[in-house]
């Protein structure tokens, strides 16, 4: 797994033990904190290192001597053709032109894996996302949370975790009572009977015809004129699975698929809620007692009332938090704790929520209890990406979103209108904290400012390049695997060499992109490198002698559609993190 700033990394080492090795550095430096990364500045060189900033104290050096000391060391490497120090100590440097054939080479070789890391070194990851309750069909406003989640996991993956996709669901609060309720209602409506409009409250959407005659062609009239203590269990048990196969069939045609799948009953039944009480009761982190009134609130009428609380203040938490409510049920945010424990139990160390911004607050809430129950297992963590909204346009005009009015886009209707890959880069296109404005139009225009076109028009053209080789020299072998045998000597123009090192730098921006959580960083790198072969293959229009084809020149082609397979090969596995498929043609 080729990665040119740890090669670099693993070299400026080398010559750092070698000064320790000569007495010229004390030994047992630690070396876990120097860095070789492009420098802020790109005129200053293709990569420079801090290794003199950060271990001049432990050599007792000044941090410009021994910047200087290293550039004068890596001036005789031949793969180096320049180094400079700049500032209090900053090492940059600019390497052999030839050095850059080898990224070339390193791309076709390892294709669509390239920029594969081992950086996560298998850690066990959870990421949950998606997590909507079975009461509808996905709508538009569960596809960014679900694209995120999705992009987040195969960038982790990519970066060597082993990662657990998972989708939690409330199937045991007030929304499923009230589906249950609006089953039974429409279950009477498709047995013959005039129930009239849906009462306020119940969920409209027409969706449920679809649940109730499927439980009709299951049961027939089995639960009319039976008592509710009868016919609840057995009626919200078939909408909830009917709703959670269209819900997975939903994600199914944009390509998300989850490994596991949780819910809060299950963890009822089988005393995984108890056990987590009760671990937390058995660390003496559960008393009675009260809480102040809420801050910020003028209350006249409030009584402290005793509650079953848990010490969340003795793991950094604000105040402790009550775990059931006055009459004794489990508060609110109980299952969730039952439901994080489960995970630990599982093994996972590193736990993910993909959550939507109006769950900001939730990691505060849930992480001393994570704390508490980790116990000795100090490095399990939990971390939450919030999403904002997206807000939808079509024909000109604002698109609500509404579960209970039934007046909703679904999640197929968005994807068979724009296409599965057009929803899926789209939804990468900001961060996810900001909100995202989704136009029906201008997701399918092709011009530059759509970044979806912009980005597969690209790898197009480097396929349309491949087609037109293939005219100019009937028989001409372009795999990879030939390509890399290819003089790439030959790519050696600024214009070539440029598109070279933005590509070397796939590595370390799927690196940095897993180690933030940014999975949009490759949304843009994307269209970055886009924006960079397309300005390249203009100045060919000017510049007969950048064309990637040359009739005369058989090497150069070959050279040049080396280079050209390199930018393909990497838009591709861009692509790949993100779910969409590249296309290879594209037409107006």
């Amino acid at each position: 797994m080729s990665n040119i700033f740890h090669a670099y990394k693993l070299k400026v080492d080398d010559i750092l033990g070698t000064m320790a090795a000569n007495g010229d550095l004390p030994k047992d430096l630690d070396m876990s904190r120097v860095k070789v990364e492009p420098p802020k500045e790109a005129a200053h060189g293709d990569m420079a290192t801090n290794a003199a900033m950060v271990l001049s104290k432990a050599a007792g050096k000044n941090p410009r001597q021994l910047g200087e000391a290293l550039a004068e060391k890596m001036k005789k490497m031949p793969e180096i053709k320049e180094v400079s120090v700049a500032g209090p100590g900053f090492v940059n440097f600019r390497l052999a032109d030839s050095e850059w054939g080898g990224a070339i080479r390193n791309i076709l070789i390892e294709g669509i894996h390239y920029g594969d890391s081992k950086m996560g070194r298998g850690e066990k990851v959870n990421i949950e996302y998606v997590s909507a309750n079975p009461t509808g069909p996905m709508h538009a406003g569960h596809v960014r949370g679900a694209v995120i989640g999705d992009t987040l996991a195969n960038l982790l993956q990519k970066a060597g975790y082993d990662v657990t996709k998972e989708y939690y669901f409330n199937d045991a609060g007030n929304q499923i009572e009230v589906l249950t309720q609006t089953a039974y209602l429409r279950y009477r409506e498709a047995l013959g009977e005039n129930i009239g409009a849906i009462p306020e409250g119940l969920y409209p959407g027409e969706y449920m015809k679809d649940v109730v005659n499927a439980l009709v062609a299951r049961d027939g009239k089995k639960w009319l004129g039976v008592p509710e203590s009868v016919w609840a269990k057995p009626v919200r048990e078939f909408a909830v699975d009917y709703i959670m196969k269209m819900i997975r069939d939903d994600l199914d045609i944009i390509g998300i698929h989850h490994e596991v799948f949780s819910n809060e009953r299950v963890m009822i039944e089988d005393g995984t809620l108890e056990k987590s009480f009760n671990t937390l009761m058995e660390k003496g982190l559960i008393y009675q007692g009260t809480l102040p009134p809420p801050k910020g609130k003028e209350m006249e009428d409030w009584q402290p009332v005793e509650l079953t609380l848990f010490r969340s203040s003795n793991f950094g938490d604000s105040s402790d938090r009550p775990l059931k409510k006055r009459d004794g049920t489990w508060a609110y945010i109980m299952p969730d704790i039952a439901y994080h424990y489960n995970k630990i139990q599982r093994g996972f160390k590193w736990m993910i929520n993909v959550l939507g911004k109006d769950h900001q607050g939730y990691e505060e809430k849930i992480r001393p209890a994570i704390a508490a129950l980790a116990g000795d297992k100090k490095d399990v963590r939990l971390n939450v990406v919030y999403c904002a909204m997206v807000k939808l346009f079509k024909n000109g005009e604002p698109v609500k979103l509404s579960k209970r009015s039934g007046n909703l886009i679904t999640l197929r209707e968005l994807v068979e209108e724009v296409g599965a890959g057009v929803v899926r880069f789209f939804m990468m296109t900001r961060t996810p904290d900001s909100e995202l404005d989704f136009d029906f139009t201008k997701v399918v225009e092709q011009s530059k400012d759509n970044p979806v076109f912009y980005v597969q028009y690209a790898h197009a053209r480097c396929c349309s390049v491949f087609r037109k080789a293939k005219e100019m020299f009937p028989g001409l072998d372009t795999s990879p695997g030939a390509l890399a045998k290819a003089n790439i000597a030959r790519i050696n123009t600024p214009e070539e060499l440029q598109l070279v090192r933005f590509m070397a730098n796939w590595p370390r921006a799927i690196e940095a992109a897993a180690a933030e959580h940014e999975p949009h960083r490759v949304a843009f790198y994307l269209y970055d490198l886009a924006s960079e072969f397309h300005a390249f293959y203009h100045k060919g229009n000017d510049n007969v002698s950048l064309r990637f084809l040359q009739e005369n020149d058989k090497e150069l082609s070959l050279a040049r559609l080396a280079l050209v397979e390199a930018v393909r090969t990497v838009i591709a596995s861009g692509l790949a993190v993100m779910g969409v498929t590249p296309v290879e043609e594209m037409h107006g």
